[in-house]
């Protein structure tokens, strides 16, 4: 098992506090592919920073590739998803100054890796942009940035990736085709996919569906 989350709660804000999840509890497998599927507003993406390690639970329990996600501190938890954890964003945020295959060497690179380059260079190819390693992001179109944040996820080959709305700033043909491309990438690495989307097609084409509605899963 990936993830097992436990009576997750999360609550934001001071004066009037907001809660974002109302005890959620959720497994996954390791190799499944699971869809969050919701409303915006639902907590998705809270969800998902809350899994991924990027924000601290109120209460309950997060245990993630085996680890106490909740035991750590700040900076445990950003050792704990080194080479774990693979993220892709809707707005793919590359770094501007670096190139495709730089971009691609960062995780790498922080995890230790001697062969950083060569590894980005093959990850490119198997997502189609050998042509494209020198390019910065500004020469890139939509549909490349989000190849390569998918390269940049998927390089550490970690055991588990999160794909937030993967395709909302993309087009119809383009976003199809991105999708189509993490699914083969995540078979060829066994890793376990979470995607979160509020489109019920790409949903479909995971292992299992779970809907998240008013910060609880039904």
């Amino acid at each position: 098992m990936v993830i097992a989350a436990r009576d997750v709660r999360l609550t934001l804000g001071g004066a009037e506090p907001v809660e974002i999840l109302r005890g959620v509890d959720l497994e996954v497998d390791a190799g499944e592919s699971v869809a969050l599927l919701g409303a915006s507003g639902s907590g998705k993406s809270s969800l998902m920073a809350v899994l991924a390690g990027l924000e601290r639970a109120t209460s309950g329990s997060v245990e993630v590739t085996g680890l106490d996600f909740t035991a750590l501190d700040e900076d445990s938890l950003a050792v704990a998803r080194r080479g774990r954890i693979g993220i892709v964003l809707q707005a793919f945020h590359l770094l501007p100054t670096m190139t495709a295959r730089d971009n691609v060497m960062v995780p790498l690179e922080l995890q230790g890796a001697d062969d950083a380059r060569a590894r980005a260079e093959a990850e490119l190819d198997a997502v189609g942009l050998r042509h494209r390693l020198d390019h910065y992001p500004a020469q890139l179109s939509g549909g490349e940035q989000q190849r390569v944040a998918i390269a940049r996820a998927l390089a550490p080959r970690p055991s588990l990736v999160f794909a937030d709305e993967p395709t909302g700033n993309l087009d119809a043909a383009t976003g199809a085709r991105v999708v189509d491309l993490l699914f083969e990438r995540r078979r060829a690495t066994d890793a376990s996919l979470v995607i979160i989307t509020h489109d019920p097609a790409l949903a479909q084409r995971c292992d299992r569906i779970v809907e998240l509605a008013d910060g609880r899963l039904r």
